[in-house]
């Protein structure tokens, strides 16, 4: 698998943090007919789990989002990189931002037979620079 660097638009969720509920919106997704590039989710503190969603659906995702009863955010963006599983893969970019002065603000990564994915988001002030910086 070639590398693959690019830019992403993500959008996020407040789901309620009980049992049932993240089935219930990826089962919508799906009927939506929603492909995930990226899914990260975690509790927020306030009895909802946030869930950040990339796809290139976004009309998809907004109609299922909708169904749900739930919000849609705001458009964001963030970075998103795949290729070839190897030691030291996202090191290569932390060190490629770090060298431009670009401060990670989170970043989730996983691996499997086919590559490595991993997404990484930035200050919006500073998404600009780290594009740049990884050649997109």
């Amino acid at each position: 698998m070639a590398e693959k660097i690019r830019r992403a638009d993500y959008y996020d969720i407040h789901a309620p943090d009980k049992p049932g509920e993240g089935a219930r919106v990826l089962g919508a997704l799906k009927e939506a007919g929603v492909n995930l590039l990226s899914l990260t989710a975690f509790p927020d503190g306030k009895g909802t789990t946030q869930v950040d969603l990339v796809t290139e659906n976004a009309d998809g995702l907004a109609r299922a989002v909708k169904g749900l009863g739930l919000t849609l955010s705001p458009k964001r963006q963030a970075l998103f990189i795949q290729g070839n599983d190897r030691p030291g893969a996202a090191a290569e970019y932390f060190k490629k931002l770090a060298d431009a002065g670009v401060n990670i603000h989170a970043a989730n990564a996983a691996c499997g037979p086919g590559g490595f994915g991993m997404i990484v988001w930035v200050k919006p002030e500073n998404y600009q620079k780290a594009a740049k910086a990884l050649g997109v």
